[in-house]
């Protein structure tokens, strides 16, 4: 059973996706927050598989809060999956930062949603189409223009900063194992161990990376 914190200020709203959430096989609301203060507190006695987690909220934004609930959570971390009315670049890049895991508008379906929720509880990513375009041209605009910003990637090997720049490229572990004729094990224990080199905790803040650091551009060529 995946457990979910559903974390939203507008009570209609926060009930609505409870209910939701409540029926669907294989989930559980296992709390409810108002604010991102009530979610920090909530995650860390209730320790989530999924928080649902608005964004624009009073005191303590959705950020901040994910921010806060990845940096004192043990293992295994709950997976955080932002759910906003506002489609801003600024929001998602933020969210992605502190280690969000999916990144989805309010007018998402139903069952697209549910659907996220169990995706990011196994480990993946999932972001709203409307927003992935954009924030990928606003990296490589960025990134054209540091390109003498220092590089975190030093401590990696060559094959290591393959698996990252496929990564980047939004490739899942099975694809990434096709692409470098490897094994699904072998690609998870290249991600851990590229994890544990630059002190990230999740595979959102490794597709950051591979941005940040200009490994990886929408237009190139991925490894061959």
């Amino acid at each position: 059973m995946t457990t979910v914190l559903v974390v939203d200020d507008q009570i209609l709203v926060r009930a609505g996706l409870a209910a939701l959430i409540h029926a669907a096989p294989g989930l559980d609301v296992c709390g409810q927050a108002a604010d991102g203060e009530q979610a920090i507190a909530l995650a860390a006695r209730l320790r989530p598989d999924v928080v649902l987690m608005d964004i624009r909220m009073p005191d303590v934004d959705g950020i901040t809060a994910t921010e806060r609930i990845l940096a004192q959570a043990a293992d295994p971390l709950p997976r955080v999956l932002v759910l906003t009315t506002f489609d801003l670049d600024e929001y998602v890049y933020g969210a992605l930062r502190v280690g969000a895991s999916g990144f989805l508008l309010k007018e998402t379906p139903p069952e697209r949603l549910l659907t996220a929720i169990e995706v990011v509880a196994g480990g993946d990513m999932l972001f709203a189409p409307s927003v992935t375009c954009r924030l990928i041209e606003a990296y490589a605009h960025r990134i054209g223009q540091e390109a003498d910003a220092p590089t975190e990637l030093d401590p990696l090997t060559a094959r290591e900063l393959d698996v990252l720049q496929l990564v980047g490229a939004g490739l899942g572990n099975s694809e990434i194992a096709d692409e470098l004729a490897v094994t699904v094990g072998t690609v998870k224990t290249h991600l851990n161990r590229i994890m544990t080199k630059v002190g990230i905790s999740s595979r959102a803040q490794a597709v950051v990376l591979a941005y940040d650091s200009g490994l990886i551009t929408p237009r190139r060529a991925l490894p061959g």
